[in-house]
């Protein structure tokens, strides 16, 4: 993510479920030419970098006139299905989001709304049963691998330091992508891990981060805020996720693993527009071959990166991209070496 406030979200339960609407197609049918009128609902700041690319996308097709977009902003999991209800008698059409900490909650409010579409963070999968709600997750497991292979040739001392959220999979995939991307160029790296539990607090990143430098780390991962800070400070290396930072660490951020959540947010609102949303998972939008990551310009590191280094990078980002290269999906807690 994330950007989240539930610790863990596969062990949220369904509470019985979503109440059955039947298979089929969502109850709406669009005229191309009309303006979709389009939510946001978000638990952090839509500065947070896993939000901000949702609402950047969102923001995007506003700016373009093809959307009546507006949002709300640091929701709590207990107040979600609120704003989604008052959203609904709004007369939006399509509600974006994420519901990792309010699962339950929020697919009840998508059954009582079923001439609204749903496209919303979360780690279960889609159900028939409740066909006007799709879900989605940022699998930008691609572009890590490729920054991975990069941390792997500037580390000079082999000893990455990793620092994360919480040990959930849409953390893990990254960390785990990023960690075999390294091996590629360092096969004796050695990674120290910690996850601060918490989806926004630089301090405590910056605090974890430090204590890694202490450890002997010259790279880092920052899968969340604070963490190019302690590089920074420090005079260490440090790798970004989700968005490009180094126009403001344009010392340490060598590159970043970005994601573009377009592709899954246009694909929603076309099917919207011909009144064929259906319950999907549009988690394969964020994948490389679809445009949904990319591997971040080397900007201020342009020249910097050892050319092996940059020439395998070429060849697996062309392998991805064609399909005869597959990065692996680990969802599994990331172990420290």
């Amino acid at each position: 993510m994330n950007g989240f406030a539930a610790p863990t979200r596969r062990g949220l339960l369904l509470g019985g479920g979503a109440l059955a609407l039947g298979a089929g197609l969502v109850p709406m049918r669009l005229m191309a030419q009309d303006l979709v009128k389009v939510a946001g609902i978000y638990t952090v700041p839509v500065e947070q970098q896993w939000v901000s690319r949702i609402h950047i996308a969102a923001e995007a097709a506003k700016a373009a006139g093809r959307v009546d977009y507006t949002y709300t902003e640091n929701v709590a999991n207990t107040d979600y299905p609120r704003v989604m209800r008052e959203y609904c008698e709004s007369g939006v059409k399509l509600i974006v989001g994420e519901i990792f900490g309010a699962e339950a909650e929020a697919r009840e409010v998508a059954a009582e709304y079923p001439d609204v579409a749903f496209l919303m963070g979360s780690s279960f999968p889609p159900d028939a049963a409740l066909p006007n709600l799709a879900v989605f997750d940022n699998y930008i497991q691609d572009a890590s691998y490729l920054t991975g292979i990069v941390a792997g040739a500037m580390t000079k001392t082999g000893n990455i330091g990793m620092v994360g959220g919480f040990p959930i999979p849409e953390v893990n995939r990254l960390m785990n992508a990023f960690m075999a991307g390294v091996k590629e160029t360092r096969p004796d790296a050695t990674f120290q891990i910690s996850f601060i539990g918490s989806w926004f607090d630089p301090p405590k990143a910056k605090e974890t981060a430090m204590a890694m430098i202490e450890g002997g780390a010259d790279v880092l991962y920052a899968e969340r805020f604070g963490v190019s800070d302690a590089a920074k400070e420090k005079g260490v290396l440090a790798i970004g996720n989700v968005i490009d930072t180094q126009a403001d660490y344009p010392d340490t951020v060598v590159a970043s693993a970005l994601w573009h959540f377009e592709p899954t947010f246009e694909a929603a609102l076309a099917a919207v527009q011909a009144g064929a949303f259906k319950a999907e998972d549009y988690g394969l939008y964020s994948y490389m071959a679809k445009g949904g990551c990319s591997l971040a310009p080397l900007g201020t590191f342009a020249g910097k990166v050892p050319e092996a280094a940059l020439a395998l990078v070429t060849e697996k980002e062309a392998a991805i991209k064609a399909g005869s290269f597959a990065v692996e999906v680990n969802d599994a807690e990331p172990s420290a070496s």
